[in-house]
């Protein structure tokens, strides 16, 4: 038999070699190399993963939080939801309790109210989105805090 031709490494071999070992050590997810006449991307993160990466091997040992304190009905969003004055989130996004930082919040609890005033605004996909009363009355409750995400549905505010 005749025996096959010894490959010679090729040069960029060490520099990829190198790369991936920077890659290692500094923890990135990505590197890319370029020069003018080589361009090289190493990264972790691919398009498709194996279903065994996704796959845990043993299930995770069962751990022991603190006892969370009771909530009382009344702050329960949930039970809120069904108040004829409860102020959902028409969409998913950021909510914000005033036009700017630093600004003044549009209103707070115990503010009185007329319908079509703005409550808040909710950001999404980069449009600011303003959450009017839908009736007049009195704000007895915010249960949302300035930046929090929310959900579609999320009971926002309360009006009496």
């Amino acid at each position: 038999m005749a025996k096959a031709p010894k490959k010679s490494v090729d040069p960029n071999t060490a520099l990829v070699k190198a790369l991936a070992d920077i890659l290692d050590d500094v923890g990135l997810a990505e590197l890319e190399f370029e020069t003018d006449d080589l361009a090289i991307r190493l990264s972790r993160v691919s398009g498709a993963t194996p279903a065994a990466a996704v796959a845990p091997l043993a299930a995770p040992a069962p751990t022991t939080l603190p006892a969370m304190p009771a909530v009382p009905a009344t702050d329960n969003a949930a039970d809120l939801s069904s108040h004829p004055g409860a102020v959902t989130s028409p969409m998913v996004g950021t909510a914000y309790t005033s036009p700017e930082p630093g600004a003044a919040a549009f209103v707070e609890e115990g503010t009185t109210v007329k319908k079509g005033q703005t409550l808040l605004i909710v950001e999404a996909m980069k449009v600011m989105n303003p959450i009017t009363a839908p009736t007049d009355g009195t704000v007895s409750k915010i249960l949302v805090k300035n930046a929090q995400p929310i959900e579609f549905g999320d009971v926002l505010v309360v009006i009496d």
